[in-house]
């Protein structure tokens, strides 16, 4: 059994899923706040030096999960893995938000898609040379287009 601890919270205005923007690139400029544990505040050491951080959070309010799901961006049923659905088998978020500054335990970030409230598990640093690969292939989002910036949550995966 894995058994993971929260290191810290997430705030943001997000106060119900309904609404609001599924990925970070539909929340440029919104600010929020990474408010860490005491015990877990020297841990941040040297993260100012990076624009970008990789915050891992639990989907707290998701509950159970479907294999097959209609994401935000299709109205065709894909496999779960295939997407970034919040009803997962184990519910694992991920966004890539700016760091802005870090005030003792608080980080401020802005781009933030996370519910307020939010339990997070870690923080890794965005590094291009490690995180990007090149030229990649995006599935069925190809089709999509720059939708990701104007779509919304709603209800669906509650």
């Amino acid at each position: 059994m894995v058994d993971f601890k929260p290191i810290g919270t997430i705030r943001s205005p997000y106060t119900d899923p309904e609404g609001m923007p599924i990925q970070p690139a539909g929340a440029v400029g919104v600010r929020g706040n990474v408010e860490v544990f005491d015990e877990y505040v020297p841990g941040l050491s040297a993260l100012d030096g990076f624009s970008h951080i990789i915050l891992l959070y639990e989907f707290h309010r998701s509950s159970g999960f479907d294999l097959k799901v209609v994401p935000f961006l299709d109205s065709t049923p894909r496999g779960v893995f295939a997407t970034r659905a919040p009803r997962r088998p184990n519910p694992l978020g991920m966004s890539v938000v700016r760091l802005e500054r870090i005030e003792g335990a608080v980080i401020h970030v802005l781009d933030i898609d996370v519910l307020d409230g939010t339990p997070l598990l870690d923080i890794k640093p965005h590094v291009p040379h490690f995180d990007s690969q090149g030229e990649v292939r995006i599935g069925w989002l190809e089709e999509q287009g720059n939708e990701v910036a104007e779509r919304r949550s709603d209800s669906r995966f509650r």
